[in-house]
């Protein structure tokens, strides 16, 4: 099952969306928003299900579907927590920035609470301030959850997750090392993040989830220009079960918390990069990659062995505010 938020109200209009992501339908006869379903999934769930088999068999009103016309699956969301799954990234990016691996990174998930409040759609633009801010895309697979416990273990926590996205997690470089000087985390260096067009249920991934991990690549298209296509099965230090008993480790979390992977990175540096930083640490002699400026688009989507896209593609333009 796929599903998507039209862009209407703060909390969007909630749509079942056609496998090939061709068609869709609304769902308000059993949810308004996405928001609203996962709170109460049990029930929620095989009436959408439902609807997306009279979906796929022509049996209901239908409409085109338009990414355009999408916000984010969860336009704004009770909780955004970002991991640090994929070590290799880690390692180059804090290398960028001067800063060791902490003494634990192979055993306990790095993890960030983030701002949840402004999610962008997958086609909006991302607003550049300064040139000097060093905006950066990072290309990431995230979790939606329902109610999960306090002390949720492993083998508990891959039931509570519900739905699948992409997110592009834009960061400011040149601000990101002043924030975390503080010893207090980062706001003003994590603008608003966006969304891939469709969130879609383990189900429906079918052998591409795996042991809790999605086992595709993920392809990252700077100006039209392939810049990095890493599997994101490969190179996982933490799978999402493993993070989503982390975060719940003193707390609950509550439905509609979304959990980011940390940026998608191999170790096989032939399958480029998922963020310009990385990509920078890489090259041999003085960096040549520039930050994002004015008019670069940016392509991030998920392809199956098919060739048919899983999540819908994030397609935004730097402008300039």
């Amino acid at each position: 099952m796929k599903l998507a938020s039209l862009n209407e109200g703060r909390d969007g209009k909630l749509i079942v969306v056609s496998h090939d992501l061709k068609t869709a339908t609304l769902a308000s006869g059993v949810a308004p928003t996405l928001q609203t379903a996962l709170e109460d999934w049990t029930n929620t769930e095989p009436k959408l299900e439902k609807l997306a088999a009279h979906l796929e068999a022509g049996k209901v009103d239908s409409f085109a579907f338009d990414a355009n016309s999408a916000a984010s699956p969860l336009p704004r969301a009770y909780q955004w927590l970002d991991a640090g799954a994929y070590i290799h990234h880690m390692e180059l990016a804090r290398r960028a920035r001067g800063a060791d691996m902490p003494p634990n990174a192979l055993t306990e998930p790095a993890m960030h609470q983030g701002a949840s409040d402004d999610f962008r759609g997958p086609t909006a633009d991302m607003e550049l301030i300064d040139p000097e801010h060093g905006l950066d895309l990072e290309a990431e697979v995230c979790v939606v959850l329902d109610d999960v416990p306090v002390g949720v273990s492993e083998d508990q926590a891959a039931g509570h997750i519900k739905l699948l996205m992409l997110v592009n997690d834009l960061t400011l470089r040149n601000i990101l090392p002043g924030e975390l000087a503080k010893g207090v985390g980062f706001i003003q260096s994590k603008v608003a993040n966006s969304y891939s067009p469709v969130a879609v249920t383990p189900a429906a991934l079918g052998e591409h989830w795996k042991d809790g991990k999605l086992c595709l690549p993920i392809q990252c298209h700077l100006n039209e220009t392939l810049m990095g296509n890493p599997d994101c099965g490969v190179d996982m230090t933490f799978n999402f079960p493993r993070l989503i008993s982390h975060a719940a480790k003193t707390r609950n979390l509550r439905a509609g918390t979304i959990l980011g992977s940390g940026t998608v990175s191999n170790r096989d540096h032939s399958k480029g990069s998922c963020c310009l930083a990385e990509k920078r640490m890489i090259e041999t002699g003085e960096a040549t990659t520039q930050f994002l400026s004015t008019g670069d688009t940016v392509q991030i989507e998920v392809l199956d062995p098919n060739g048919q896209s899983v999540f819908g593609a994030i397609r935004q333009r730097v402008v300039q505010v």
